[in-house]
């Protein structure tokens, strides 16, 4: 099934759910933990109608879901076609279905507070240092380029955050490679900037802004806010 651009993602006007890196995140507010394992029975069943399920998380007072197509296909500009970890279609379908089961169920969506995190390692060999990196997080060779057509590091299973690596030029000598990236909701940026800089940081590129906004802390370690204003749901 095709991935889907980010117009197509806000076209679905998916009110409850935003698009954070590769997937779709929704958060539900739950007054008890019995409340939450009732909606989760219900979303499971909605996707066993379509043979597709949500990986899912819960906490005091939340529900956690995320949407995302492992077998996704990406034709580059040469038209050859990869199978990476996108939102497709049926993502969108259960997406809609999920938001009905959580009305029925009484629940309201917080789309204001989902949140994901990766990780960015600038490197000028990539297929060299992706193995160690691979083992490291993963244990398993196969965590390398899943998902993705590049040497990109995904744990099938999600227990750590995904490990990107950007092009740092040979003989760089920048001092920091690695670096936090934060995805958050398009209605939260200004606010969780302002906080950043409120408490001490720097905005040092904004030459992205919205989607890309790059902060120092006082030592000069940077770390960058994620927005995919693309997908955002269409007012």
């Amino acid at each position: 099934m095709d991935m889907l651009g980010g117009g197509q993602i806000a076209a679905a006007g998916l009110i409850d759910w935003r698009k954070l890196a590769q997937g779709l995140h929704a958060r539900y507010v739950i007054d008890e933990f019995a409340t939450g394992a009732r909606f989760i029975t219900a979303v499971g069943e909605a996707g066993d109608a379509i043979g597709h399920h949500p990986i899912v998380s819960m906490g005091s007072g939340y529900i956690d879901l995320e949407l995302i197509s492992d077998d996704a296909i990406y034709r580059d500009g040469e038209g050859t076609e990869h199978v990476v970890g996108w939102v497709t279609q049926q993502d969108i379908d259960l997406a809609r279905s999920i938001s009905e089961v959580a009305a029925d169920h009484g629940l309201q969506a917080d789309p204001a507070s989902v949140s994901h995190i990766e990780l960015g390692l600038d490197t000028a060999g990539s297929s060299t240092i992706a193995p160690v990196w691979a083992a490291l997080l993963t244990g398993s060779a196969d965590s390398q380029g899943r998902g993705s057509p590049t040497d990109e590091i995904r744990d099938a299973t999600g227990r750590v955050p995904n490990l990107w690596f950007g092009d740092a030029g040979e003989g760089s000598a920048s001092r920091q490679r690695f670096h936090v990236e934060v995805y958050v909701a398009p209605e939260v940026r200004e606010q969780r900037i302002a906080a950043a800089v409120a408490a001490g940081g720097t905005v040092v590129d904004d030459s992205q802004a919205p989607s890309l906004t790059v902060i120092a802390d006082q030592d000069g370690n940077t770390g960058v806010l994620c927005v995919d204003v693309s997908a955002a749901p269409q007012s």
